[in-house]
């Protein structure tokens, strides 16, 4: 198969980059695969797709680039194609809008996949006939604003399948957006194993990594932490990534007196090491598109203690045997959850085996399968049904031919009817 990933920028940071390119780069072990970043800001990719990998880009922001995009004036007004509901909509224009629709109307791959919402929409308007087309989902419906939702409703029926990270986010898009003949499936995205030994369970150090935003609730975690602290004051509280609400945090760590427990480590790419120096990880997040962060952890040996928020964690942990599962937004129950699996060193790497165990369903060979899988079995439909258009259209010129030579004859016969 030749399959064509569409992504909005693959030179950036971000988890649908870093699951695209690991993705592909399973991929191409037996297909031909390529990425096409619609932006390109800098000279080389932070994840790299892999030598096997074709990686280009359709609009380069390179101010030192060879072809320098930013200053054509197309790309000064607004898209229209891509829709404005959309969380880039500022980074689109008329000249993404065009070189889009360029690419996908000459594109000669078998699968062309989508990898945001405002692409799916090209993916189902401007692609020519023939390739199979999907739009994946790595954020969830619920999510998505009305005006998104009912661009996506006037679009998505185009599409040959939509794909989404959890089953609760299929469910949702089935049951929601209505789809009639689009097939919606649930594929997790792949973590690979990490390349150094798995956490031996003893290094007093609970980690949590993720964007400093709101939705991560590392509020939650840190009055948690403060209970730890208090009745276990050796152990160490590290949360690793940057963003907006680090000010408020540091605030709330210094108003907790946390200064010598909690630790705004900063971003750290790859994070594995980091990981495999804890024996516990946390999530405290109100929502999760997945959970990228709890199988990361997991491939490293740790238990996980997160919250039972929608969509993620529950599809990955199992409660009680490879992690816990606390309510959202509950700094005792997260305290007593963590305090638990600090005070029993057995239990605590009994599970932490266990979620090495269970974390290898993420393994990325075996979600390329998956994925690979129902590109096969889409492919095959469509040549099944064009087999069977093209034979009903065969039929449908016999029978004329047929007619045609009938009445030919009877015209001949001055109109006489033969038997």
């Amino acid at each position: 198969m030749h399959i064509s990933f569409l992504i909005h920028n693959a030179y950036g940071i971000g988890g649908t980059i870093r699951t695209t390119c690991t993705l592909a780069r399973t991929l191409a072990e037996q297909h031909d695969v390529e990425i096409v970043s619609v932006l390109r800001h800098r000279d080389a990719p932070v994840f790299d797709p892999g030598p096997r990998v074709a990686l280009r880009h359709l609009v380069d922001l390179r101010e030192t680039g060879p072809g320098f995009d930013g200053d054509d004036p197309a790309h000064a007004r607004p898209a229209k194609v891509f829709p404005a509901a959309e969380r880039r909509y500022d980074q689109y224009s008329e000249l993404t809008d065009r070189r889009i629709a360029q690419h996908l109307r000459r594109i000669e791959a078998d699968v062309v996949v989508g990898t945001r919402p405002g692409l799916n929409v090209h993916l189902a308007r401007q692609t020519r006939r023939g390739p199979v087309r999907i739009g994946q989902e790595h954020l969830t419906l619920d999510t998505h604003s009305r005006a998104l939702k009912l661009a996506l409703r006037g679009a998505y029926p185009r599409l040959d399948a939509v794909t989404t990270v959890t089953e609760a986010d299929a469910r949702a898009y089935r049951r929601r957006l209505r789809l009639p003949g689009v097939r919606v499936e649930a594929v997790p995205n792949g973590v690979p194993a990490p390349a150094l030994p798995p956490a031996d369970g003893t290094g007093k150090v609970v980690v949590a990594a993720g964007r400093l935003a709101p939705v991560k609730r590392y509020d939650v975690l840190i009055r948690a932490f403060a209970r730890v602290a208090a009745e276990r004051p050796d152990w160490r509280l590290r949360i690793y990534g940057g963003g907006a609400e680090k000010a408020a945090l540091r605030s709330l760590i210094d108003e907790l007196g946390l200064y010598n427990h909690v630790f705004l480590m900063g971003p750290a790419h790859p994070l594995e090491a980091e990981w495999a120096k804890g024996s516990i990880a946390a999530v405290s997040s109100s929502m999760e598109a997945f959970g990228m962060t709890i199988v990361e952890a997991m491939r490293c040996g740790l238990p996980v203690v997160a919250t039972d928020c929608p969509h993620g964690p529950g599809e990955i942990i199992a409660d009680g045997v490879d992690g816990r599962l606390v309510p959202v937004g509950d700094p005792e129950a997260m305290a007593g959850a963590l305090l638990t699996l600090i005070g029993d060193d057995a239990a605590r790497r009994r599970m932490g085996a266990a979620a090495l165990a269970a974390s290898a369903r993420f393994d990325p060979a075996r979600i390329a399968a998956r994925h690979e899988a129902l590109f096969g079995d889409l492919l095959a439909r469509r040549r099944a049904s064009r087999l069977h258009g093209g034979l009903h259209r065969a039929r449908g010129a016999l029978l004329s031919g047929a007619y045609a030579t009938k009445d030919a004859a009877r015209a001949a016969l001055g109109g006489v009817r033969t038997a």
